[in-house]
């Protein structure tokens, strides 16, 4: 038996997609409608034009609600652009060699929670994630209630958002008439296929690299706890090519696309002729390439990681990264020189990661909002009363 239909909407930078799907009673996901709308108000992580995007939003659902015969009244948002920030912080309770109850993790959650609403005025809560608990100085894999001990920690990761932006993305479904019912990093959903894909994994880099952009989050215990974003990718390898070879884009692109382990074709083999159409010819070796790569791919590595200082106390706590390259015939070509540079003199292992494609995100999307995530703390789309609720819910189930 099919569900009433749900409302998916995913957000990025220069791209809207909005997805319908239902769900039988297996819990199998099935993709009614799905559009992709490119846009050019969305950029660098910013809403550009607040009117053109709900317009763009509420003329297409329209036309899906017209398809299907049936008119939704919330969506769940799926978040990959706009600025957000983490912030960790722990609680603490003396116990005096009693057992620990649900009141007393009750209450670090809810003071922790109202110190981040305090000194973080300006911004949203999306996230909570219980991150870690610390009994006697020994870190537990579950909540310790009714263990006997002196001294508990408790530390949660909160994921915020700017008001501002958050008003704004309310509005523009408000006037769609659509409730948002919950909002889902997307970092935080792609951190989730990972674990249910390799479940004795908990802790890992994941670095995305797209043609202009780039992110990288970072996922311990199972809760994601930093992402940042930045505003270079590929394509600024295929400049340094074209800057020291005096090729075009459009030549490189496809001595790339054609290429595959660029690194071992042998040292003299030179670029064949057919590669420089109206272009005079000149003898041009291949591994000049490979190295041209090699040294920028090294150059974004140590921006992404190394020597992010925004890592400064992440790194070492874990040997795994994994990687994502969002061209194909690229990272066919330079696969090699990303593993090298990634690992880090043989400091981590580089796990090549393909893609999620959408419907896989959106699947896992409605799976996290029906039966939650172990980590996640609360929602932050209830009021009061539903958020104690659903921290009962959540972590005392």
């Amino acid at each position: 038996m099919k569900i009433l239909p749900k409302l998916f909407i995913s957000i990025s930078n220069n791209e809207i997609i909005i997805i319908t799907g239902s769900t039988d009673d297996q819990n199998s996901f099935e993709l009614l409608e799905k559009l992709i709308l490119p846009t050019d108000s969305i950029s660098q992580n910013r809403i550009l034009d607040l009117e053109k995007i709900t317009n763009l939003i509420k003329r297409n659902i329209l036309l899906i609600e017209q398809k299907l015969n049936y008119t939704f009244k919330d969506i769940i948002l799926i978040l990959d652009n706009l600025e957000t920030s983490f912030l960790s912080l722990s609680g603490f309770k003396k116990l005096n060699g009693t057992q620990i109850s649900k009141e007393n993790i009750t209450y670090i959650l809810n003071s922790l929670k109202s110190c981040v609403e305090e000194f973080e005025k300006n911004k949203k809560i999306l996230h909570i994630f219980n991150s870690e608990y610390c009994l006697d100085k020994k870190k537990l894999d579950n909540l310790p209630i009714g263990l006997f001990g002196n001294f508990y920690s408790h530390e949660l990761s909160f994921n915020l958002i700017d008001k501002n932006n958050y008003k704004n993305l309310k509005n523009i479904f408000k006037q769609c008439n659509l409730k948002v019912k919950k909002i889902l990093l997307k970092s935080f959903v792609k951190g989730s296929l990972i674990i249910d894909d390799n479940p004795n994994i908990d802790t890992f880099f994941y670095i995305e690299i797209n043609d202009i952009n780039s992110k990288i989050f970072y996922v311990e215990n199972n809760a994601i706890k930093f992402e940042q974003k930045f505003n270079f990718g590929t394509k600024i390898i295929i400049s340094d090519i074209c800057k020291i070879t005096s090729l075009t884009s459009d030549t490189v692109e496809n001595i790339i696309s054609e290429n595959e382990n660029i690194n071992k074709i042998p040292d003299k083999e030179l670029l064949e002729e057919k590669y420089f159409n109206n272009q005079q010819y000149r003898k041009i070796k291949k591994n000049l390439i490979a190295k041209i790569a090699e040294a920028r791919i090294n150059e974004l590595s140590e921006k992404l990681h190394s020597k992010n200082i925004n890592l400064k106390k992440l790194i070492g706590k874990t040997n795994l990264i994994f990687l994502e390259i969002n061209a194909p015939y690229h990272l066919n070509c330079f696969k090699y020189e990303y593993e090298k540079s990634f690992a880090f003199n043989n400091q981590y292992e580089v796990k090549i990661k393909k893609k999620p494609d959408i419907e896989q995100i959106i699947n896992k999307a409605d799976n996290i909002v029906q039966f939650g995530w172990k980590k996640e703390a609360i929602p932050v789309t209830k009021s009061k009363k539903t958020f104690l609720t659903r921290i009962f819910q959540e972590i005392f189930r």
